[in-house]
C-alpha cells in the first residue's frame, strides 16, 4: 500500500501531460509517493508518450472514456493508499507542494 498516491484522469491531454507531466513527477517524491495516470481510452498517444517519457508514472488504460467521475471512481478501486490526491492534468504544482498537503493530514 502507498501513502499518498496522485492520481491524474487523462482523455486525449497528451498536450497536457508534454507541458505538466514533468513537474508532477519532479516535485512528487516524498517516501510512499506514487505518480498514477488513468488514462480514459485516449486515442491521441498519451499512453504511449507517458510509458515512453516517464516510466516512473503508473498507467492504467481504461477501454473506454468513463468520464470524470466514472473514470476517477474506476482508478481509486485499483489504488490502495492512505491518501489520495485527484490532481487535474493541466496543474503545473511546485516544490513541497505534497509534502505540505501530508504534513497538513498526518
Amino acid at each position: 500500500m502507498h501513502k499518498i498516491a496522485v492520481v491524474i484522469l487523462n482523455w486525449n491531454g497528451k498536450h497536457f501531460l508534454e507541458k505538466f507531466l514533468h513537474s508532477v513527477t519532479q516535485y512528487s517524491h516524498l517516501p510512499g509517493a506514487v505518480v498514477l495516470v488513468a488514462d480514459n481510452g485516449s486515442t491521441d498517444g498519451s499512453v504511449n508518450f507517458i510509458k515512453t517519457t516517464y516510466p516512473g508514472v503508473g498507467v492504467m488504460e481504461f477501454d473506454k472514456n468513463y468520464g470524470f467521475t466514472g473514470g476517477y471512481n474506476k482508478a481509486l478501486a485499483q489504488v490502495e493508499a492512505e491518501y489520495f490526491v485527484l490532481l487535474n492534468s493541466d496543474v503545473d504544482v511546485s516544490p513541497y507542494w505534497l509534502t505540505c498537503s501530508v504534513e497538513h493530514m498526518d
